[in-house]
Protein backbone atom coordinates (compact mmCIF):
# COMPACT_ATOMS: atom_id res chain seq x y z
CA UNK A 1 0.00 0.00 0.00
CA UNK A 2 1.27 3.47 -0.85
CA UNK A 3 0.48 6.67 1.01
CA UNK A 4 0.98 7.70 4.60
CA UNK A 5 -2.55 8.37 5.87
CA UNK A 6 -2.99 6.66 9.22
CA UNK A 7 -5.95 4.59 10.39
CA UNK A 8 -7.23 5.78 13.79
CA UNK A 9 -8.81 3.02 15.93
CA UNK A 10 -10.25 4.10 19.27
CA UNK A 11 -12.29 2.81 22.22
CA UNK A 12 -13.94 4.59 25.12
CA UNK A 13 -14.88 3.24 28.55
CA UNK A 14 -18.18 5.11 28.18
CA UNK A 15 -19.46 2.47 25.74
CA UNK A 16 -19.31 -1.35 25.98
CA UNK A 17 -15.87 -2.89 25.43
CA UNK A 18 -14.59 -6.45 25.11
CA UNK A 19 -17.91 -7.85 23.92
CA UNK A 20 -16.30 -8.95 20.66
CA UNK A 21 -12.98 -8.77 18.82
CA UNK A 22 -13.66 -5.32 17.39
CA UNK A 23 -12.82 -1.66 17.87
CA UNK A 24 -15.65 0.72 18.68
CA UNK A 25 -14.57 3.39 16.21
CA UNK A 26 -12.18 3.15 13.26
CA UNK A 27 -11.52 6.34 11.32
CA UNK A 28 -9.67 6.72 8.06
CA UNK A 29 -9.48 9.94 6.09
CA UNK A 30 -12.89 11.66 6.12
CA UNK A 31 -15.05 8.82 7.47
CA UNK A 32 -15.33 6.99 10.77
CA UNK A 33 -16.86 3.52 11.12
CA UNK A 34 -18.65 2.63 14.36
CA UNK A 35 -19.15 -0.99 15.39
CA UNK A 36 -22.67 -2.28 15.92
CA UNK A 37 -23.84 -1.29 19.38
CA UNK A 38 -25.96 -3.63 21.46
CA UNK A 39 -28.22 -2.49 24.32
CA UNK A 40 -25.46 -3.21 26.83
CA UNK A 41 -24.70 -1.15 29.92
CA UNK A 42 -20.99 -0.26 29.67
CA UNK A 43 -20.65 -0.41 33.45
CA UNK A 44 -21.91 -3.98 33.79
CA UNK A 45 -21.17 -5.38 30.33
CA UNK A 46 -24.63 -6.97 30.35
CA UNK A 47 -27.83 -6.40 28.40
CA UNK A 48 -29.97 -3.81 30.15
CA UNK A 49 -33.32 -4.71 31.64
CA UNK A 50 -36.31 -3.14 29.95
CA UNK A 51 -38.52 -3.11 26.90
CA UNK A 52 -37.61 -2.41 23.28
CA UNK A 53 -37.61 1.35 23.85
CA UNK A 54 -35.08 1.00 26.65
CA UNK A 55 -32.92 -1.24 24.47
CA UNK A 56 -33.08 1.16 21.52
CA UNK A 57 -32.17 4.08 23.79
CA UNK A 58 -29.16 2.17 25.12
CA UNK A 59 -27.91 1.39 21.60
CA UNK A 60 -28.13 5.05 20.64
CA UNK A 61 -26.66 6.18 23.96
CA UNK A 62 -23.66 3.92 23.29
CA UNK A 63 -23.25 5.34 19.78
CA UNK A 64 -23.50 8.88 21.20
CA UNK A 65 -20.86 8.08 23.82
CA UNK A 66 -18.47 6.84 21.12
CA UNK A 67 -19.18 9.84 18.89
CA UNK A 68 -18.59 12.31 21.71
CA UNK A 69 -15.45 10.50 22.89
CA UNK A 70 -13.77 11.46 19.62
CA UNK A 71 -15.00 15.07 19.77
CA UNK A 72 -17.89 14.66 17.35
CA UNK A 73 -21.64 15.22 17.65
CA UNK A 74 -24.63 13.18 16.53
CA UNK A 75 -25.23 15.59 13.64
CA UNK A 76 -22.02 14.16 12.17
CA UNK A 77 -23.69 10.76 11.70
CA UNK A 78 -24.11 10.00 8.00
CA UNK A 79 -25.81 6.60 8.18
CA UNK A 80 -27.49 4.37 10.76
CA UNK A 81 -28.44 0.72 10.28
CA UNK A 82 -31.10 -0.63 12.63
CA UNK A 83 -31.30 -4.40 13.13
CA UNK A 84 -34.45 -5.60 14.90
CA UNK A 85 -35.40 -9.02 16.15
CA UNK A 86 -39.06 -8.17 15.44
CA UNK A 87 -40.10 -5.74 12.72
CA UNK A 88 -43.23 -4.98 14.78
CA UNK A 89 -40.93 -3.14 17.22
CA UNK A 90 -40.06 -0.48 14.65
CA UNK A 91 -42.67 2.08 15.75
CA UNK A 92 -41.45 1.88 19.32
CA UNK A 93 -37.82 2.24 18.22
CA UNK A 94 -38.75 5.25 16.08
CA UNK A 95 -40.14 7.15 19.06
CA UNK A 96 -36.71 6.90 20.70
CA UNK A 97 -34.71 7.40 17.50
CA UNK A 98 -35.96 10.93 16.85
CA UNK A 99 -34.76 12.05 20.30
CA UNK A 100 -31.17 11.50 19.16
CA UNK A 101 -31.59 13.18 15.74
CA UNK A 102 -33.70 16.31 16.28
CA UNK A 103 -31.98 18.27 13.49
CA UNK A 104 -30.05 16.53 10.71
CA UNK A 105 -31.36 13.09 9.87
CA UNK A 106 -28.82 10.54 8.60
CA UNK A 107 -29.66 8.01 5.93
CA UNK A 108 -31.09 4.84 7.43
CA UNK A 109 -31.57 1.15 6.70
CA UNK A 110 -33.95 -0.97 8.78
CA UNK A 111 -34.43 -4.73 8.75
CA UNK A 112 -35.48 -7.54 11.05
CA UNK A 113 -33.00 -10.39 11.40
CA UNK A 114 -33.08 -13.98 12.63
CA UNK A 115 -30.80 -13.33 15.59
CA UNK A 116 -28.57 -10.80 17.33
CA UNK A 117 -25.61 -11.27 19.69
CA UNK A 118 -26.52 -11.80 23.36
CA UNK A 119 -30.16 -12.33 22.41
CA UNK A 120 -30.72 -8.59 22.04
CA UNK A 121 -33.94 -7.24 20.55
CA UNK A 122 -32.16 -4.44 18.67
CA UNK A 123 -28.69 -3.45 17.46
CA UNK A 124 -27.46 -0.39 15.55
CA UNK A 125 -24.26 0.59 13.77
CA UNK A 126 -23.22 3.94 12.33
CA UNK A 127 -21.02 5.75 9.86
CA UNK A 128 -19.94 9.28 10.73
CA UNK A 129 -18.23 12.11 8.88
CA UNK A 130 -14.67 12.88 9.94
CA UNK A 131 -13.81 16.38 8.75
CA UNK A 132 -10.51 16.43 10.60
CA UNK A 133 -9.27 13.54 8.49
CA UNK A 134 -6.59 11.25 9.90
CA UNK A 135 -2.88 11.97 10.23
CA UNK A 136 -1.18 13.54 8.31
CA UNK A 137 -4.27 15.13 6.76
CA UNK A 138 -5.07 18.61 8.03
CA UNK A 139 -8.56 19.33 9.41
CA UNK A 140 -10.89 20.63 6.72
CA UNK A 141 -14.23 22.40 7.33
CA UNK A 142 -16.13 20.10 4.98
CA UNK A 143 -19.90 20.40 4.80
CA UNK A 144 -22.28 17.48 5.03
CA UNK A 145 -24.90 17.64 2.25
CA UNK A 146 -28.28 16.11 3.21
CA UNK A 147 -30.80 16.02 0.37
CA UNK A 148 -34.19 14.53 -0.55
CA UNK A 149 -35.95 14.10 -3.88
CA UNK A 150 -39.68 14.45 -4.52
CA UNK A 151 -39.39 11.63 -7.06
CA UNK A 152 -38.56 8.98 -4.44
CA UNK A 153 -40.59 8.03 -1.34
CA UNK A 154 -39.69 10.18 1.65
CA UNK A 155 -39.31 9.02 5.25
CA UNK A 156 -39.77 11.38 8.21
CA UNK A 157 -36.86 9.64 9.98
CA UNK A 158 -34.35 9.32 7.15
CA UNK A 159 -32.71 11.48 4.50
CA UNK A 160 -32.47 10.07 0.98
CA UNK A 161 -28.84 10.95 0.44
CA UNK A 162 -26.11 12.27 2.73
CA UNK A 163 -22.82 13.22 1.11
CA UNK A 164 -19.59 14.08 2.83
CA UNK A 165 -16.30 14.59 1.02
CA UNK A 166 -15.95 12.03 -1.78
CA UNK A 167 -18.68 9.59 -0.70
CA UNK A 168 -22.45 9.65 -0.67
CA UNK A 169 -24.74 7.21 1.11
CA UNK A 170 -28.27 6.38 -0.06
CA UNK A 171 -30.78 5.26 2.58
CA UNK A 172 -32.48 1.92 1.99
CA UNK A 173 -35.10 2.17 -0.72
CA UNK A 174 -38.24 0.11 -0.38
CA UNK A 175 -40.42 -0.80 -3.37
CA UNK A 176 -42.71 2.15 -2.67
CA UNK A 177 -44.24 4.38 -5.32
CA UNK A 178 -43.41 8.00 -4.49
CA UNK A 179 -46.76 9.31 -5.74
CA UNK A 180 -48.95 6.97 -3.71
CA UNK A 181 -46.65 6.21 -0.79
CA UNK A 182 -47.67 2.56 -1.12
CA UNK A 183 -45.87 -0.65 -2.06
CA UNK A 184 -46.03 -1.18 -5.81
CA UNK A 185 -48.42 -3.77 -7.13
CA UNK A 186 -46.97 -6.98 -8.48
CA UNK A 187 -44.42 -9.59 -7.56
CA UNK A 188 -40.77 -9.61 -6.62
CA UNK A 189 -39.54 -8.31 -9.98
CA UNK A 190 -41.81 -5.28 -9.80
CA UNK A 191 -40.61 -4.64 -6.26
CA UNK A 192 -36.93 -4.96 -7.21
CA UNK A 193 -37.43 -2.62 -10.16
CA UNK A 194 -39.08 -0.03 -7.92
CA UNK A 195 -36.21 -0.13 -5.41
CA UNK A 196 -33.68 0.48 -8.16
CA UNK A 197 -35.83 3.17 -9.78
CA UNK A 198 -36.03 4.98 -6.45
CA UNK A 199 -32.25 4.87 -6.08
CA UNK A 200 -31.89 6.16 -9.63
CA UNK A 201 -34.34 9.00 -8.98
CA UNK A 202 -32.41 10.03 -5.88
CA UNK A 203 -29.14 10.06 -7.83
CA UNK A 204 -30.61 11.98 -10.75
CA UNK A 205 -31.95 14.59 -8.33
CA UNK A 206 -28.37 15.41 -7.30
CA UNK A 207 -26.95 15.08 -10.83
CA UNK A 208 -25.04 11.87 -10.13
CA UNK A 209 -24.99 9.05 -12.70
CA UNK A 210 -26.12 5.57 -11.72
CA UNK A 211 -22.73 4.08 -12.51
CA UNK A 212 -21.16 6.12 -9.71
CA UNK A 213 -22.51 3.45 -7.34
CA UNK A 214 -19.63 1.50 -5.79
CA UNK A 215 -21.54 -0.91 -3.50
CA UNK A 216 -25.12 -2.20 -3.36
CA UNK A 217 -26.66 -4.24 -0.56
CA UNK A 218 -29.75 -6.24 -1.47
CA UNK A 219 -32.03 -7.28 1.39
CA UNK A 220 -34.47 -10.10 0.61
CA UNK A 221 -37.00 -11.88 2.78
CA UNK A 222 -36.50 -15.07 0.77
CA UNK A 223 -33.49 -16.33 -1.16
CA UNK A 224 -35.92 -18.02 -3.53
CA UNK A 225 -36.49 -14.52 -4.96
CA UNK A 226 -32.83 -13.89 -5.77
CA UNK A 227 -32.83 -15.14 -9.37
CA UNK A 228 -35.83 -12.95 -10.18
CA UNK A 229 -34.18 -9.94 -8.54
CA UNK A 230 -30.98 -10.60 -10.48
CA UNK A 231 -32.88 -10.53 -13.76
CA UNK A 232 -34.04 -7.02 -12.94
CA UNK A 233 -30.69 -6.00 -11.47
CA UNK A 234 -28.85 -6.67 -14.73
CA UNK A 235 -31.19 -4.29 -16.58
CA UNK A 236 -29.88 -1.43 -14.38
CA UNK A 237 -26.17 -2.32 -14.34
CA UNK A 238 -24.17 -1.30 -16.30
CA UNK A 239 -26.11 1.88 -16.99
CA UNK A 240 -24.00 4.07 -19.27
CA UNK A 241 -22.08 3.46 -22.47
CA UNK A 242 -18.82 4.05 -20.59
CA UNK A 243 -19.73 1.48 -17.94
CA UNK A 244 -20.94 -1.03 -20.54
CA UNK A 245 -17.67 -0.68 -22.42
CA UNK A 246 -15.75 -1.91 -19.38
CA UNK A 247 -18.59 -4.13 -18.04
CA UNK A 248 -18.57 -2.20 -14.75
CA UNK A 249 -20.58 -3.65 -11.86
CA UNK A 250 -20.47 -2.39 -8.28
CA UNK A 251 -19.51 -4.58 -5.34
CA UNK A 252 -22.57 -6.27 -3.81
CA UNK A 253 -23.80 -8.18 -0.77
CA UNK A 254 -27.08 -10.09 -0.51
CA UNK A 255 -28.60 -10.39 2.96
CA UNK A 256 -31.71 -12.32 3.96
CA UNK A 257 -33.93 -10.37 6.34
CA UNK A 258 -36.51 -11.97 8.61
CA UNK A 259 -38.80 -9.08 7.64
CA UNK A 260 -38.65 -5.64 6.04
CA UNK A 261 -40.66 -2.48 6.70
CA UNK A 262 -44.16 -2.36 5.19
CA UNK A 263 -44.01 -6.08 4.51
CA UNK A 264 -41.79 -5.56 1.48
CA UNK A 265 -40.00 -8.54 -0.06
CA UNK A 266 -36.91 -6.56 -1.04
CA UNK A 267 -35.07 -3.34 -0.26
CA UNK A 268 -31.72 -1.97 -1.42
CA UNK A 269 -29.25 0.63 -0.25
CA UNK A 270 -26.15 1.97 -1.95
CA UNK A 271 -22.80 3.66 -1.44
CA UNK A 272 -21.95 6.24 -4.08
CA UNK A 273 -18.68 7.73 -5.25
CA UNK A 274 -18.88 11.51 -5.08
CA UNK A 275 -16.22 13.05 -7.30
CA UNK A 276 -17.63 16.53 -6.70
CA UNK A 277 -16.67 16.36 -3.05
CA UNK A 278 -18.50 18.63 -0.62
CA UNK A 279 -17.66 22.29 -0.05
CA UNK A 280 -15.08 23.70 0.28
CA UNK A 281 -13.55 20.91 -1.80
CA UNK A 282 -13.25 21.87 -5.44
CA UNK A 283 -15.66 20.26 -7.88
CA UNK A 284 -13.81 17.67 -9.89
CA UNK A 285 -14.74 15.90 -13.09
CA UNK A 286 -16.36 12.79 -11.63
CA UNK A 287 -14.98 10.73 -14.51
CA UNK A 288 -11.50 12.06 -13.76
CA UNK A 289 -11.35 10.84 -10.16
CA UNK A 290 -11.51 7.21 -11.20
CA UNK A 291 -13.53 4.30 -9.85
CA UNK A 292 -11.15 1.32 -9.71
CA UNK A 293 -13.04 -1.96 -10.04
CA UNK A 294 -10.87 -5.06 -9.83
CA UNK A 295 -11.17 -8.85 -9.71
CA UNK A 296 -8.63 -11.57 -9.09
CA UNK A 297 -8.88 -15.13 -10.40
CA UNK A 298 -7.57 -16.32 -7.02
CA UNK A 299 -10.94 -15.60 -5.37
CA UNK A 300 -14.50 -16.47 -6.51
CA UNK A 301 -15.77 -14.23 -9.29
CA UNK A 302 -19.39 -13.33 -9.97
CA UNK A 303 -21.14 -12.13 -13.13
CA UNK A 304 -23.21 -9.80 -10.91
CA UNK A 305 -20.60 -7.88 -8.96
CA UNK A 306 -16.98 -6.83 -8.81
CA UNK A 307 -14.88 -8.22 -5.96
CA UNK A 308 -13.43 -4.86 -4.96
CA UNK A 309 -14.36 -1.32 -5.95
CA UNK A 310 -12.17 1.58 -4.83
CA UNK A 311 -12.87 5.28 -5.01
CA UNK A 312 -10.81 7.99 -3.36
CA UNK A 313 -9.67 6.78 0.09
CA UNK A 314 -12.01 3.78 0.51
CA UNK A 315 -12.38 0.36 -1.06
CA UNK A 316 -15.50 -1.82 -0.86
CA UNK A 317 -15.23 -5.62 -0.91
CA UNK A 318 -18.23 -7.67 -2.02
CA UNK A 319 -19.82 -10.28 0.26
CA UNK A 320 -17.66 -13.41 0.29
CA UNK A 321 -19.16 -16.87 0.67
CA UNK A 322 -17.13 -19.95 1.67
CA UNK A 323 -16.82 -21.12 -1.92
CA UNK A 324 -14.25 -23.71 -2.90
CA UNK A 325 -12.39 -22.07 -5.77
CA UNK A 326 -11.75 -25.41 -7.47
CA UNK A 327 -15.37 -26.60 -7.51
CA UNK A 328 -17.29 -23.33 -7.30
CA UNK A 329 -19.39 -24.90 -4.55
CA UNK A 330 -19.73 -24.16 -0.84
CA UNK A 331 -16.87 -25.67 1.11
CA UNK A 332 -17.85 -28.84 2.93
CA UNK A 333 -17.07 -28.36 6.57
CA UNK A 334 -18.00 -26.74 9.85
CA UNK A 335 -18.52 -23.04 10.49
CA UNK A 336 -14.87 -22.61 11.49
CA UNK A 337 -13.69 -23.96 8.14
CA UNK A 338 -16.25 -21.86 6.28
CA UNK A 339 -15.22 -18.73 8.19
CA UNK A 340 -11.58 -19.35 7.29
CA UNK A 341 -12.60 -19.75 3.65
CA UNK A 342 -14.52 -16.43 3.62
CA UNK A 343 -11.68 -14.57 5.31
CA UNK A 344 -9.16 -16.31 3.07
CA UNK A 345 -10.99 -14.97 0.02
CA UNK A 346 -11.04 -11.46 1.49
CA UNK A 347 -7.31 -11.71 2.25
CA UNK A 348 -6.60 -12.86 -1.30
CA UNK A 349 -8.59 -9.94 -2.74
CA UNK A 350 -6.93 -7.47 -0.39
CA UNK A 351 -3.45 -8.69 -1.25
CA UNK A 352 -4.22 -8.78 -4.99
CA UNK A 353 -4.45 -4.98 -4.94
CA UNK A 354 -1.34 -4.43 -2.85
CA UNK A 355 -2.99 -4.10 0.56
CA UNK A 356 -2.89 -5.98 3.86
CA UNK A 357 -5.63 -7.12 6.24
CA UNK A 358 -4.73 -4.34 8.69
CA UNK A 359 -6.06 -1.88 6.09
CA UNK A 360 -9.62 -3.13 6.72
CA UNK A 361 -11.69 -0.66 8.75
CA UNK A 362 -15.07 -2.44 8.93
CA UNK A 363 -16.22 -6.06 8.70
CA UNK A 364 -19.82 -7.28 8.37
CA UNK A 365 -20.63 -10.90 9.23
CA UNK A 366 -23.87 -12.76 8.55
CA UNK A 367 -24.32 -16.10 10.33
CA UNK A 368 -26.83 -18.86 9.68
CA UNK A 369 -26.77 -19.57 13.41
CA UNK A 370 -25.88 -16.73 15.77
CA UNK A 371 -24.87 -19.38 18.32
CA UNK A 372 -21.83 -20.08 16.09
CA UNK A 373 -20.31 -16.69 16.88
CA UNK A 374 -17.72 -17.92 19.38
CA UNK A 375 -16.43 -20.43 16.82
CA UNK A 376 -16.29 -17.73 14.16
CA UNK A 377 -14.36 -15.46 16.53
CA UNK A 378 -11.77 -18.17 17.14
CA UNK A 379 -10.89 -18.01 13.44
CA UNK A 380 -11.50 -14.27 13.03
CA UNK A 381 -8.80 -13.26 15.51
CA UNK A 382 -6.21 -15.20 13.51
CA UNK A 383 -6.82 -12.86 10.59
CA UNK A 384 -6.92 -9.74 12.77
CA UNK A 385 -4.34 -10.39 15.51
CA UNK A 386 -3.49 -6.73 16.13
CA UNK A 387 -5.59 -3.90 14.74
CA UNK A 388 -9.23 -4.89 15.04
CA UNK A 389 -11.67 -3.33 12.57
CA UNK A 390 -15.11 -2.08 13.54
CA UNK A 391 -17.61 -4.93 13.15
CA UNK A 392 -21.29 -5.81 12.79
CA UNK A 393 -22.65 -9.34 13.27
CA UNK A 394 -26.20 -10.55 12.59
CA UNK A 395 -27.94 -13.90 12.40
CA UNK A 396 -29.84 -14.69 9.20
CA UNK A 397 -32.33 -17.42 8.36
CA UNK A 398 -30.47 -18.51 5.22
CA UNK A 399 -27.45 -17.73 3.08
CA UNK A 400 -26.81 -18.33 -0.63
CA UNK A 401 -26.00 -21.93 -1.56
CA UNK A 402 -26.66 -23.12 2.00
CA UNK A 403 -23.57 -21.44 3.45
CA UNK A 404 -23.17 -21.03 7.21
CA UNK A 405 -21.43 -17.64 7.00
CA UNK A 406 -20.87 -14.68 4.69
CA UNK A 407 -18.49 -11.76 5.22
CA UNK A 408 -17.92 -8.43 3.49
CA UNK A 409 -15.55 -5.57 4.30
CA UNK A 410 -14.66 -1.92 3.85
CA UNK A 411 -10.99 -1.10 3.46
CA UNK A 412 -8.87 2.02 3.69
CA UNK A 413 -7.25 3.07 0.42
CA UNK A 414 -4.41 5.46 1.26
CA UNK A 415 -3.13 5.62 -2.31
CA UNK A 416 -6.54 6.92 -3.38
CA UNK A 417 -7.64 6.63 -7.01
CA UNK A 418 -6.25 8.70 -9.88
CA UNK A 419 -5.69 11.57 -10.22
CA UNK A 420 -5.50 12.08 -6.43
CA UNK A 421 -2.24 11.49 -4.65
Amino acid sequence: MSGTIIKSARNTANAPQDLSPSTQSVAFSHYNNISAQLPVDPKTGALIAGDIKAQARQCLTNIKAIVESIDHVMDDVVKITVFLKEIADLDAVNTVYREFFPHLLPTRTVLAVAGLPLGAAVQMDALISNGEGTFPQAPCPLLKLSRNSDKAPQDPLSTHTVAFSHYNNIGAQLPVDAASGQLVAGGIQQQAKQCLRNIKHVLESIDVPFDDIVKVTVYLTSLADLDAVNEVYTTFFPDSAIARAVAYLPARSVIVAAALPLGARVQMDAVISHGDGTPPQLVEDRHNLVIRARNTDKAPRSPLHTQTVAFSHYNHIAGQLPLDLATGKILTGCVKEQTAQCLGHIKTIVESIGHVMDDIVKVNIQLKNIADLAEVDAIYTKYFPAYLPARTVIGVSELPAGALVQIDAVMSNAESTPPQA
